[in-house]
């Protein structure tokens, strides 16, 4: 990480270092976890999966934080993304959205909300009491994928709702499109809005000229990232920055510490801080590679299918640069007329597993992890899957209903948690007002949250999509036998 009072670049920051020393102690130890790392003695079996746990307190630090290892880590983050404020968390983007919903408003107050949005912003404003203000997104006419949200749309929004407290992104979206962060920005700000952008799959931005740069540096107020999606973290590990010029230090603070576990792995901890650390020192040469081997893997992929579709950022065209990842490699299926989801069962026989597969799409997550080596087995994966199971006529490109919803909102998402709820079969759910989430996964963006009236439509896609495979996530009956409801 650059800035003052970071380590020399590549060199360990203070929690890796501490990890590193905590790992060669051999002194018994009378704190938490009860494993106390000698779980090999009592059942070798779970030795694997708890060889690397150490705590934060009492193991990469003392057990009254006396050394200051992570407060100097965050710090040395917020100056790399040039924030004043910076926190690590051990619960996944989930958890610093939360926070960050707790820290954007108070009960009853308005955001402009994305809804291709993470399930976890939800769940942030049912916790917050924040009421949406929604921006559907559209869909891109040559490749049907969805689109980030448009300056227009914004304006559109900010003239319905003038006293919003900010405006909430996801950005990049789950296939790799993404929204001119800079235009908006000026937007939300000239209405006097902060503008948070909870950017998980963006853990990559910044590190490479090819790539946008952060949300921050292209004028956000607030950021979530999930460095172990795109970056090289633990499983779980994320962090939240911001500015205080339009939100309230105090409230990120009691925010995050509303949200965050008191007894944090400082195994993640200190991957978060290893990954910052190597992207700073070798990001551009490690993106660099990773970037080539999605180029040739299209090229691949073009040369042994024809007309399959893979989008790149010369279809996304941008005022201040393209509006798609190029590190996002996906594979359209339909002018193939094969199915994806055949296609990705087919592959799992074989042992390989793709992040995201509907019927018309796949698209499977390189990072820099990846070497010609894996890379190139995937794309003989999918030349051999789409082989065997087959190809039909060629099909126009349809975004998943979860990319289509246009809400009808009775009450707001906290309204709806706290009210009475009952149970009523699917066929007479239509008119009633969703007391759950209800998310085809992946890509987990809602179709139904709390509040929304349920139509017939959203009945029709939901089971069809349940029944051609797709898992419904969060949902108290995943087939779809029945729902929750409020309560009339």
């Amino acid at each position: 990480m650059s800035g003052e009072g970071a380590p020399p670049e590549g060199a360990p920051g203070p929690l890796v270092s501490a990890f590193r020393a905590a790992r060669g102690r051999t002194a018994p130890q009378f704190t938490i976890p009860g494993h106390k790392g000698r779980i090999g003695e009592i059942e070798p079996e779970l030795m694997g999966p708890l060889a690397a746990d150490l705590p934060l307190h009492g193991g990469l630090d003392t057990p009254k934080l006396a050394r200051g290892n992570l407060l100097e880590s965050e710090r040395m983050a917020a100056r790399h993304f040039g924030a004043d404020w910076c926190r690590f968390g051990v619960g996944g983007s989930t958890q610093a959205n939360l926070a960050l919903c707790l820290a954007l408003g108070r009960p009853g107050d308005r955001v402009i909300v994305s809804r291709a949005l993470h399930r976890s912003l939800f769940s942030g404003l049912v916790l917050s009491g924040l009421e949406p203000v929604w921006v559907p997104p559209s869909a891109h006419r040559a490749t049907g994928l969805p689109l980030g949200i448009t300056p227009s749309a914004l304006r559109r929004a900010v003239a319905r709702a003038p006293d919003a407290r900010a405006v909430i992104l996801t950005d990049p979206g789950y296939l790799g499109t993404l929204s001119p962060i800079s235009e908006l920005a000026r937007i939300a700000h000239g209405a006097g809005m902060a503008l948070f952008v909870d950017q998980a799959w963006g853990a990559h931005f910044g590190f490479h000229p090819a790539l946008p740069g952060h949300a921050l540096a292209l004028g956000a107020d607030a950021l979530v990232t999930s460095v172990h999606k795109t970056g090289l973290g633990h499983t779980q590990a994320s962090l939240a920055c911001a500015r205080t010029g339009r939100l309230d230090l105090a409230r990120l603070e009691r925010g995050f510490d509303a949200t965050h576990t008191t007894s944090p792995a400082g195994s993640v901890l200190a991957s978060i801080e290893g990954s910052l650390t190597l992207m700073a020192a070798r990001g551009e040469e490690l993106l660099g590679r990773a970037l080539g081997l999605v180029r040739e893997a299209r090229r691949q992929l073009q040369e042994a299918l024809g007309p399959v579709g893979l989008p790149d950022e010369s279809q996304f065209p941008g005022p201040e640069g393209p509006l798609f990842d190029p590190l996002r490699l996906v594979v359209q299926l339909a002018p193939l007329g094969a199915d994806g989801r055949a296609v990705e069962g087919e592959m799992l026989r074989r042992g390989v597993a793709v992040e995201y597969a509907d019927r018309d799409l796949l698209a499977p997550v390189v990072t820099l992890a990846d070497d010609r080596d894996t890379v190139g087995r995937l794309v003989r994966e999918i030349v051999r899957a789409v082989s065997a199971t087959g190809r039909g006529p060629a099909r126009p490109a349809r975004p998943p209903i979860s990319w289509r919803v246009r809400p009808e909102v009775a009450m707001s998402p906290r309204e709806a948690f706290f009210a009475g709820h009952e149970r009523v079969a699917w066929q007479r759910a239509a008119g009633r007002v969703s007391a759950e989430l209800v998310a085809p996964y992946p890509p987990g963006i809602p179709v139904l949250a709390p509040g929304e009236r349920i139509s017939a439509h959203h009945l029709r896609v939901l089971r069809a999509a349940a029944r051609g495979g797709a898992r419904i996530a969060y949902a108290t009956d995943p087939f779809l036998s029945w729902l929750d409801v409020v309560s009339d």
